[in-house]
This record gives structure tokens, C-alpha cells and sequence, in this order.
């Protein structure tokens, strides 16, 4: 390596890390601080984190309807395990319209939905929050919507840096090289794996079926999806999953969380070097 190369190397190695070094104290989460402890930490953290994930959504006739907060949980302890962050109280209730028909807890008006996240963010950003993670663990074209609304909200309002990572955003060709199922999606193959690791004994494997009625579309477009029980509805689910969740076991499960934490922390390294607005 030249010297040029050699500066450049090391000046971009400075750039990324630098915020996250600045802070040798390790992260937290808010609900755990006293008042004049989260006053100082929401001002020096790096990276405020509002995390979401389904607190009671349906994830087939196998798998608790925790299922996301599981994981959101576990990406949220990772990172405060690891990185000088503060991670807000989490949000469990939320926009679900493709799995409306099922039991389970829902903000059915998007609007409604959004208009919460975005005074949580504010309060945050009124209190000295420098940038902002939304952590979804639903997909992006689905809670991604109203939640990336917000974020484009708060960063034009208040210019404060923002960044929305969803489940499909930390998946990779690896994730890809894990699953044996012909399609998935939705409490399939990968995601049953994940809580035959996180929370085995809530797992009803008996239960498991292989349902991948559809497939995949193979034209361009944005196509909204729906698990109905409506048997007269082409999206008709009679299991209210879409993959094969038989082919699960707990160590494809260790594989596709480390793959999800490795880019989970990897963006929020990254977004720590996001430019700050300039003060007077």
C-alpha cells in the first residue's frame, strides 16, 4: 500500500468510526437512566434508537405473535451491548393491514400510527437527540412506509440526521444461502429458525405446515401483500404464513441472527458518521 492510499485508508477509517470512539461509555437503554443521567445521554449518544416491532402479530399457527419484539429486543441489546447508543422505550403497536384478519393488535389508521412515531422522534430531537435510528422489524414496503415518512419529516423540520432500517435491509446473499424453502417470506422458513433460537420453548414445530400458495410475482410494481381469510380473496391463507417452516431448525437460526447483527451494527457504524447540522 502506497502512502497516498495509506492516508486515505486511515483518514476514511477516522471518519467512520469517530463518533462511536468519542464515546468510551457503553450504551443504555433510556428507561433504565434517571432523569439527569438521560438528560446528559440523549445529548452526547451518537445514535438515539426508537425501536419497532409488533408486540402481537400473527406469525402463522407455530409461532407467538411476539415474534417481532423478539427480535427487535435482541438487535436492540446487541447494539448497546456493543456500541455507545441509547436505545429508546420500544413501540409494539402498529400498522398492519395484511394481517388485519387476524387476531392480534393493530393501529389500523396509518396516520394515526405515524403521527405517534413522529412525536416520539420529536420529543427526542426537543431533548437533544443528534440522529436518529428507526429500527423496523417488519419489511420496508410495509411499517417502512409511515415510519420513513416520519423520518423524512424530522430531518427536513429539524434537520437532524435519520435512518430506517428494516428486516429486508439486513438481509443478504448469505440469508439467501441458509434457506431450503422454494419461497418465504412470513413465519417460514428463516424466521421460525430464528425463534427455535430465540425463544424455543414457545415454538409449536407440531404446528409447522408448508404453505407457499402464490409464490412470488415475476413482473415489475409495487403489489401490496395480504394474508386474507376470506376464501373467495386470491390472497385466501388458511395459515396465515407464506414458506415452508418445516425445514426450520434453531442452528439456520443462530446463522441468519448473526448475518442480521453484523449489517444491523454495521449501518449504525456507518450512520454515526452522518454530518450534523452546524450550530451558532
Amino acid at each position: 500500500m502506497n502512502v497516498m492510499k495509506r492516508w486515505h485508508w486511515m483518514v476514511g477509517g477516522l471518519l467512520l468510526a469517530g463518533p462511536m470512539q468519542a464515546q468510551q461509555q457503553p450504551g443504555a437503554f433510556l428507561g433504565e437512566l434517571t432523569w439527569p443521567e438521560a438528560e446528559q445521554r440523549i445529548q452526547q449518544a451518537p445514535l438515539v434508537i426508537i425501536p419497532f416491532g409488533a408486540g402481537a402479530k400473527e406469525h402463522g399457527p407455530h409461532l407467538p405473535m411476539n415474534a417481532d419484539a423478539v427480535v427487535m429486543d435482541y438487535l436492540c441489546r446487541k447494539a448497546v451491548e456493543t456500541l455507545p447508543v441509547l436505545v429508546a422505550p420500544p413501540i409494539l403497536h402498529g400498522w398492519f393491514p395484511a394481517f388485519r384478519d387476524y387476531p392480534g393488535t393493530e393501529v389500523a389508521d396509518p396516520e394515526v400510527f405515524q403521527n405517534y412515531v413522529f412525536e416520539v422522534a420529536r420529543s427526542l430531537v426537543r431533548q437533544g437527540a443528534k440522529r436518529l435510528v428507526f429500527l423496523n422489524t417488519g419489511i420496508t414496503r410495509a411499517t417502512g412506509l409511515p415510519l420513513s415518512i416520519v423520518a423524512r419529516e424530522i430531518r427536513v423540520q429539524y434537520g437532524v440526521p435519520t435512518l430506517v432500517v428494516s428486516w429486508d435491509d439486513l438481509e443478504t446473499d448469505a440469508m439467501d444461502e441458509l434457506q431450503e424453502q422454494p419461497a418465504g417470506g412470513h413465519a417460514d422458513e428463516i424466521e421460525t429458525s430464528i425463534h427455535l433460537y430465540l425463544q424455543p420453548e414457545r415454538v409449536k414445530m407440531e404446528r409447522a405446515v408448508r404453505d407457499v400458495a402464490g409464490g412470488r410475482k415475476s413482473y415489475p410494481g409495487y403489489k401490496p401483500g395480504l394474508f386474507s381469510r376470506n376464501p373467495d380473496d386470491p390472497a385466501y391463507s388458511e395459515t396465515g404464513l407464506f414458506g415452508d417452516p418445516t425445514l426450520a431448525t434453531a442452528e439456520k437460526g443462530k446463522k441468519a441472527l448473526a448475518i442480521l447483527t453484523a449489517e444491523w451494527l454495521k449501518a449504525l457504524r456507518g450512520f454515526a458518521s452522518a454530518k450534523l447540522r452546524k450550530t451558532k
